[in-house]
């Protein structure tokens, strides 16, 4: 009896000791694993797919931004046809004319109030009436009867209404063409020119805006202000004169590159 209970008091202690080993190495493994275990090597079938996936991760913004970029090869349909690319041209043309006519159109109201003026300077020379109420007659009379009927012939070509009218075209329609003209480049080339006509038409913009804005300092009778306004006209006209020549080298380019519709 005493043998079987020391035997059996031993078997405990070994199954003790083995229990306490299995749990220290079962923490270790799990506090300190292995490189093996932190980092498996990648399989045969991995290697490939991980490679392609990471070069697309690294491509995938340059693509997006060069699709933004780029912004042509018929994305835009119709948009990026000959028939749109002309509309820029066609409507430029158009208001050149526009600039020239408005031009004449304050030309004549500027003449218009110019005769008013001279005839209240030529009224004050004439001559007092007498006792008996009548004025006598004086050199200056004749003038004044011709400018005053040179004055209602312009009054009634309602000058005034005209010029603002267009100039009012000129500002809304200039502005808007200027702009559609820059988007259509970029939606048929993905990008714009810098040159000549690019800067002469943006400073035309800029020309038309100034001009506009001296408007309500005109209307109070500024004579600055309205130098100022035919001034900056006369050089919108002449710069935009000037850029019709490159701007017809580019509607040359856009019969070469472009295709109906």
């Amino acid at each position: 009896m005493l043998a079987q209970r020391r035997f059996a008091v031993g078997q405990r202690a070994q199954r003790s000791q083995c229990m306490r080993a299995a749990r220290s190495v079962s923490v270790a493994c799990v506090a300190r694993p292995s490189s093996a275990a932190r980092a498996p090597s990648p399989s045969k079938d991995a290697g490939p797919s991980s490679a392609w996936i990471t070069a697309a991760a690294a491509m995938a913004p340059l693509l997006l931004h060069a699709n933004a970029a780029i912004a042509k090869d018929g994305e835009y349909g119709l948009l990026e046809g000959r028939t749109v690319a002309l509309i820029h041209p066609a409507v430029m043309l158009f208001l050149f004319g526009g600039s020239l006519y408005a031009g004449y159109l304050g030309y004549q109201w500027k003449r218009t109030r110019e005769l008013g003026d001279e005839i209240r300077e030529l009224k004050k020379t004439l001559p007092a009436a007498g006792a008996d109420g009548v004025r006598p007659p004086s050199a200056a009379d004749s003038t004044i009867a011709q400018k005053d009927t040179e004055r209602k012939e312009l009054l009634k070509g309602d000058y005034k209404d005209k010029h603002w009218w267009w100039g009012s075209l000129l500002l809304a329609s200039g502005v808007g063409i200027a702009v559609e003209g820059a988007v259509n480049t970029f939606m048929r080339t993905g990008k714009l020119f810098p040159g000549p006509h690019l800067y002469a038409g943006a400073t035309v913009v800029a020309l038309w805006a100034a001009a506009a804005a001296l408007v309500p300092a005109m209307q109070k009778g500024d004579q600055n202000a309205r130098n100022a306004h035919i001034a900056l006209n006369a050089a919108n006209v002449a710069l935009f004169a000037w850029q019709l020549p490159t701007g017809l080298e580019i509607v040359g380019k856009v019969f070469e590159f472009t295709s109906w519709p």
